[in-house]
């Protein structure tokens, strides 16, 4: 069984796709970028406002099905240019402070409206550590 996540704290798709899905406890994230929910308008200033956008984007649709960046277990993250690598990990870090997600970062030719930055995420609810077994 699977739900669909939808909110208007997040841009909404531009294409075939849903911000998120809802799959046996695992929410599987769009690929997010710097479009401002509210207004449309992509947030390209720097490098760093386009990351925090895009960080911004994800914890919009992470509160709509219930979740934190706490929650989040992976995240890939696709830059146009290598050398913003530095920029952009620093702007990521101020997200995740402590049990980091698994990532990993890839440079690509191209971004959807040619935007610099794009990260989507997979995330399942956390678990007490106790509660783990094995």
């Amino acid at each position: 069984m699977k739900t669909i996540i939808e909110t208007k704290n997040s841009p909404l798709p531009i294409g075939p796709y849903n911000q998120a899905v809802l799959a046996n406890g695992t929410l599987y994230m769009s690929g997010q970028i710097a479009m401002h929910p509210e207004s449309g308008e992509l947030i390209m200033d720097s490098i760093e406002s386009e990351t925090e956008q895009v960080m911004k984007n994800m914890e919009g649709v992470l509160l709509k099905a219930g979740m934190t960046l706490d929650d989040v277990v992976k995240c890939s993250i696709f830059i146009t240019d290598m050398d913003n690598f530095a920029r952009v990990n620093e702007v990521y870090g101020k997200f995740f402070t402590s049990d980091f997600p698994a990532r990993e970062t890839v440079e690509v030719s191209r971004l959807p409206k040619d935007v610099n930055v794009e990260i989507s995420a997979t995330a399942v609810k956390n678990i007490a550590a106790d509660e783990v077994k094995g």
